[in-house]
């Protein structure tokens, strides 16, 4: 199955890894009469309980937006409105911008890949942590990898993207202690190998569409 793929990047705006929610924040509030998409939350104030179909990343310093499907789409629309950043009551002229929208098959090859995770996997939510916790090296080892396994799954599930063919998944990673919505929690660095297709900049795990779980591959 194809899936469509839109990247905006402000490559003269710098920002810091952990600002990707004020980017969510700003646009979801500057553009709100467009789409939920944007924003996760629906007129009436309800979340949308999807993988997030836009999402809001600063890699190495630069902001970018990455859509799938229907957001791939309205980013396109959106894009040449786009005429500052407005973080923390600093504006940032937007003098120069990029967008690519690509088209990419999401079935499974049959090869192994290996990818990195360029901002931290937000693999485990309060019941997993409890449970992740209890194990010894080799069951957290065990444990993640089920986790990442599922969380491809979600991804695919939230494309709407369905296979026959079983995920492999090996992570090797470390644990990182991160702040979100104001709590201490634990995510990972490092990166993986699996037999699953995964776009360039995609969103893996929890709180994606603040910038969590981004990846590349190797």
């Amino acid at each position: 199955m194809n899936t469509v793929q839109t990247i905006v990047k402000f490559p003269e705006i710098k920002l810091k890894t952990r600002d990707g929610h004020k980017l969510r924040g700003y646009f979801g509030q500057l553009f709100k009469e467009h789409s939920p998409l944007l924003h996760n939350h629906y007129e009436n104030g309800e979340s949308r309980y999807r993988y997030p179909l836009v999402q809001y990343k600063v890699i190495e310093g630069t902001p970018h937006l990455v859509g799938f499907n229907k957001g791939a789409d309205l980013l396109i629309n959106l894009f040449l409105k786009i005429k500052e950043v407005n973080i923390d009551n600093t504006v940032f002229p937007v003098l120069d911008k990029n967008i690519c929208q690509t088209t990419i098959n999401l079935s499974p090859t049959g090869e192994l890949a290996r990818y990195t995770f360029l901002t931290l996997w937000m693999a485990l939510n309060q019941k997993n942590y409890t449970i992740y916790k209890e194990l010894n090296e080799n069951e957290r080892s065990s444990f993640l990898n089920k986790t990442l396994q599922n969380n491809i799954l979600s991804f695919y599930k939230g494309l709407d993207f369905f296979t026959d063919v079983r995920i492999m998944a090996n992570v090797q990673v470390q644990e990182k202690v991160t702040k979100f919505k104001n709590q201490t929690m634990l995510a990972f660095s490092g990166e993986f190998v699996t037999n699953a297709t995964l776009p360039e900049l995609a969103g893996i795990g929890k709180a994606v569409s603040r910038g969590f779980g981004t990846v590349s591959k190797k």
